[in-house]
């Protein structure tokens, strides 16, 4: 069952993650506003603002006629601006886009979380989860403002929906991309190196489920707050979990056994809360 949102606005559109959401939008035959610092060419939105997110002015703009929202836009990591920039864009975009919709009346919103929030990808020294598979529940261990950024963004999305009523899900996304570069690449790397993948658990998912699992965020009857991982059951390493494991997290507890090459992450709250389950998984 879906409740079907009559017009969607999606943040961050012109990014890889923001077109494909709106190409599955238009394929479903769902309007879409865009929210971007530049026009994104060639997107399947019917309505553009060009603006920032953490514009107060530009998002009430965007919002008109919407009654859900997709959040994407961001840096995407720390090393893309100077450590305030990241934090305090990222984190402002957020509170914006969430107290605007709520103020509008949206009811259902969407954030693009990470599972940098874990602390681990963008750590300046190794660290280790507290146990495997990773769940929504894992202590966090943020040391750079990216991650932190992604943790407070999931606060204020709790936040809103005490505050506004509204029903919002924070997708804790892995490293992202699409078969035929980004991941294929990676996959590669990883294969030569596989402790390069050890700070992201070898974890990945297409864009395309990526933008799927946003979707179902906004259609399916959920109601409160919610963090929720999404992932490729899979990892892109060519080596058994276990035995990457053993090599790069030695001391982290198992509380489930991984066979094979088995994602370390606990997705079941994906397809319970969303009915997800990745479609496009690489060998």
């Amino acid at each position: 069952m879906t409740e079907v949102p009559r017009r969607v606005l999606v943040t961050g559109v012109s990014g890889s993650l923001g077109r494909a959401t709106a190409d599955l939008l238009a394929h479903r035959r769902i309007p879409v506003t865009g929210l971007d610092l530049r026009h994104p060419g060639g997107t399947a939105v019917d309505r553009m603002v060009v603006g920032s997110a953490g514009d107060a002015g530009a998002v009430r703009q965007a919002l008109a006629g919407v009654d859900a929202v997709i959040h994407l836009a961001a840096l995407p990591a720390p090393v893309l601006g100077t450590p305030e920039e990241v934090f305090c864009g990222n984190t402002r975009a957020t509170f914006v886009v969430l107290e605007e919709a709520g103020i509008a009346g949206v009811r259902r919103a969407a954030i693009a979380s990470s599972m940098s929030a874990l602390g681990l990808a963008w750590a300046d020294r190794p660290l280790h989860p507290a146990y495997v598979p990773v769940d929504e529940r894992i202590p966090l261990q943020v040391e750079d403002p990216y991650g932190l950024s992604k943790e407070v963004d999931e606060l204020t999305a709790a936040m809103m929906t005490r505050r506004h009523g509204m029903a919002t899900v924070a997708l804790r996304f892995p490293r992202l991309g699409g078969p035929e570069d980004k991941l294929r690449r990676t996959a590669g790397e990883w294969a030569l190196d596989p402790g390069a993948g050890a700070k992201e658990l070898w974890s990945y998912l297409d864009v395309r489920d990526a933008a799927r699992a946003a979707w179902l965020a906004i259609s399916r009857p959920v109601r409160g707050h919610h963090v929720v991982t999404v992932a490729a059951p899979n990892t892109l390493a060519t080596r058994p979990t276990e035995e990457l494991l053993d090599t790069f997290h030695p001391e982290t507890e198992r509380r489930a056994e991984l066979a094979g090459r088995a994602a370390p992450v606990d997705l079941d709250a994906a397809e319970r809360l969303l009915g997800f389950k990745a479609e496009h998984v690489l060998p």
